[in-house]
C-alpha cells in the first residue's frame, strides 16, 4: 500500500535509521486534523527518521498563549490564515525557507500569495487545506435542495434547524443572509435582527462534528450550518446529507503550516510541511474525507465525482465566496456580546 511504502521524492533525502539526523519534533494543532494521521506520521518517520509528537489546541487563542508562554517547544504549527498575521507581528513564527519545501511549487498562486500568509516580501505559512463554512441538508427531508440560506428560516423547518454555537460563525452567516460583506459587517442590527429570528427555529447548537453526526443520523437535524471537509466526511461515512454553497455565498477560510521562530528544528520542520503538501499525502487523506489540498496537482488528480473536486472545483461557488480576513479584538468582542445576549433571551 503506498501509504506505508514510500513518501514523494520531493521530500529531503535523509539517511534512513541514522540518529546523526534523526530529530523528534513537535507539532500544534487541533486533534485528528491531518498531520496526526497514523499512517502519514508512519510514513514520514520511516522515510527521514524523524519522529513527530502532537499537541493539541481547543482555540485559536489558545494556540498562540501556547506559544507564547512555551518558547522552543514546538516546530510546526496549524494556524487559520486570519491569525497568520498576528502570530508573525509577534515574532511567534518566523519566514518560510522557500527553498526547503519542493512541494511549494505546484501550490495554487492564489493561495501561496494570500495577504494573511504573507508580510514584507516574505512568507509565513505554508497554504496547506481550504474549505468553507455553509450549510448542509438532509436529503430524506427534502424534495428539492435549498439553494438559499433562508431554509435556516423557513417555518417549515422550525426545531429542526442548528448553527454552531460560535459567535464569529454565527454573525457571519446573518451577514450573509443580509446581503452583507462578513469582514465590514456595517449593519450590526440588521444582522442581529436576523439572529433574532432565527433562534425559535433551532433544535439545539452543535460543537463538534461529531455532534453533528449524531444529531443528523437521529433525524434531528433538517438543515444545519456546517463545514465543507466535514460534510465530505460525513458524505464518506453514509450520511444522506447534501452540502450547500448557496446563492448569498459562503464563508472561506484557509489553513497555514508555520514554523515557530524559536524551533531549534527547522530542518526537520520544513521535511514534515513538504510532505504534507505532497499529491501522496493528499489523495490519502482525500479517501479519509479531507478539506480541499492547496497543491494544484493534487486537486486536479482527483476524480471528477471527488467532493473537493465536484463542489469547491466548481468556479462559480469561488467567486461567490467570501474568504475571512484578520479581526479586531473590539470587533470580536462585540460580536461575543451580540451572540450571548441572544442566548440567553432564549
Amino acid at each position: 500500500m503506498k501509504r506505508k511504502l514510500f513518501l514523494a521524492s520531493t521530500l529531503a533525502a535523509v539517511t534512513i535509521g541514522s540518529t546523526v539526523y534523526a530529530d523528534e519534533i513537535r507539532v500544534l494543532n487541533w486533534q485528528g486534523y491531518g498531520t496526526d494521521l497514523g499512517w502519514a506520521v508512519e510514513a514520514f518517520t520511516n522515510a527521514t527518521g524523524h519522529t513527530v509528537v502532537h499537541e493539541y489546541f481547543n482555540s485559536e487563542q489558545e494556540m498562540l498563549t501556547k506559544m507564547r508562554t512555551n518558547p522552543g517547544a514546538y516546530d510546526v504549527v496549524l494556524i487559520n490564515s486570519i491569525y497568520t498575521p498576528q502570530a508573525q507581528t509577534e515574532g511567534l513564527i518566523g519566514p518560510i525557507d522557500k527553498s526547503a519545501v519542493a512541494n511549494l511549487t505546484d501550490v495554487a498562486p492564489n493561495l501561496l500569495e494570500n495577504d494573511q500568509l504573507n508580510a514584507a516580501g516574505e512568507l509565513y505559512g505554508v497554504p496547506w487545506v481550504w474549505g468553507l463554512t455553509s450549510f448542509a441538508v438532509n436529503t430524506n427531508a427534502f424534495d428539492e435542495i435549498p439553494t438559499s440560506l433562508e431554509v435556516l428560516w423557513d417555518p417549515a423547518n422550525e426545531g429542526k434547524v442548528s448553527i454552531r454555537d460560535d459567535a464569529m460563525e454565527a454573525v457571519q452567516i446573518a451577514a450573509l443572509a443580509t446581503g452583507q460583506d462578513i469582514n465590514n459587517v456595517e449593519d450590526l442590527e440588521a444582522v442581529k435582527a436576523k439572529l433574532t429570528a432565527l433562534m425559535p427555529q433551532i433544535k439545539t447548537y452543535w460543537g463538534s462534528e461529531n455532534d453533528w453526526n449524531q444529531f443528523m443520523s437521529a433525524g434531528e437535524f433538517d438543515a444545519a450550518t456546517y463545514w465543507s471537509g466535514s460534510a465530505s466526511r460525513s458524505i464518506a461515512a453514509g450520511l444522506p446529507i447534501e452540502f450547500v454553497v448557496p446563492d448569498e455565498g459562503a464563508i472561506g477560510w484557509l489553513d497555514g503550516l508555520s514554523v515557530p521562530a524559536t524551533s531549534a528544528k527547522k530542518d526537520a520542520a520544513y521535511q514534515f510541511i513538504n510532505w504534507m503538501i505532497d499529491p501522496v499525502f493528499y489523495a490519502d487523506w482525500a479517501a479519509d474525507g479531507a478539506p480541499a489540498p492547496s497543491n494544484a496537482k493534487s486537486a486536479a488528480a482527483l476524480p471528477d465525482d471527488a467532493f473537493n473536486k465536484r463542489v469547491l472545483g466548481d468556479p462559480a461557488v469561488v467567486a461567490r465566496t467570501q474568504f475571512m480576513q484578520p479581526v479586531s479584538d473590539e470587533t470580536r468582542k462585540a460580536y461575543l456580546e451580540l451572540w450571548q445576549e441572544l442566548k440567553a433571551a432564549q
